[in-house]
């Protein structure tokens, strides 16, 4: 029975570390470059290149399913911008 659960505990750290990678890596369609792209765009006065609601429902997704796997179960602030 111990070595179920050393098992699932192994699991969950790599399905968590690869989540976390997926919001950090610079080659992830959800990484933190495109948050940096928008940033660097909204200084310029520039239009935003990518989607941000889309980006942060797709980047919050992954969060949330980090939690979980961590058990750190929290609810979600909603965070609304200005139309």
């Amino acid at each position: 029975m111990a070595k179920k659960k050393v098992e699932s505990t192994a699991n969950s750290t790599s399905e968590v570390s690869e989540l976390k990678l997926q919001i950090s890596s610079p080659y992830s369609d959800i990484g933190d470059w495109k948050i940096a792209k928008i940033m660097e765009y909204r200084m310029m006065g520039y239009e935003d290149p990518y989607d941000l609601e889309e980006l942060h429902k797709a980047r919050q997704a992954v969060r949330d399913q980090i939690n979980l796997l961590e058990g750190n179960e929290t609810e979600t602030p909603v965070v609304k911008t200005e139309e």
